[in-house]
């Protein structure tokens, strides 16, 4: 009787039903690590942008200005956070997007942005008089994760 080299049917079966738990248990678990990268994202590009904030003001008082950045894009531009055209912000801004881990203009201002992360809109607003560049933390829907961002 030769001997076979090939697997059986059953073998096949049972690998590929062992394969399947596997994916089962990592799925989930890859969903919400890919929630947590988007919040770290979030948090890391409003660290960028406030800095940015700070900075270019004070390269204005070296110039006698005495006022923040009117805005923080141009209108129909898809790169936000570059600056208003005249004054710049971030050497490298960041493209615009709807999907989670993505930011967009709110109805196209540039001193209203959304961030979107764990499927929510996170609205953060640019205050040209104070300079402050932040979210409702009280919100009842998006206040928590505005949080893990800013704070």
């Amino acid at each position: 009787m030769p001997s076979s080299k090939a697997f059986t049917l059953i073998e096949l079966i049972f690998v590929i039903v062992i394969l399947g738990i596997l994916a089962s248990v990592a799925l989930p678990r890859f969903t919400k690590t890919k929630e947590i990268a988007d919040v770290a994202k979030g948090r890391a590009d409003v660290a960028s942008v406030r800095s940015a904030i700070v900075t270019e003001r004070q390269s204005q008082i070296i110039k006698g200005i005495n006022s923040y950045i009117p805005a923080l894009c141009q209108s129909g531009d898809t790169t936000l956070f570059l600056g208003d055209g005249n004054r710049t912000l971030l050497q490298y801004g960041i493209v615009e997007g709807t999907q989670d881990g993505k930011w967009h203009k709110n109805s196209g201002s540039c001193t209203s942005f959304i961030f979107k992360a764990k499927s929510l809109d996170i609205q953060f607003d640019y205050n040209a008089t104070s300079g402050s560049f932040t979210c409702d933390r009280t919100d009842a829907t998006t206040g928590t994760v505005c949080k893990q961002m800013v704070d």
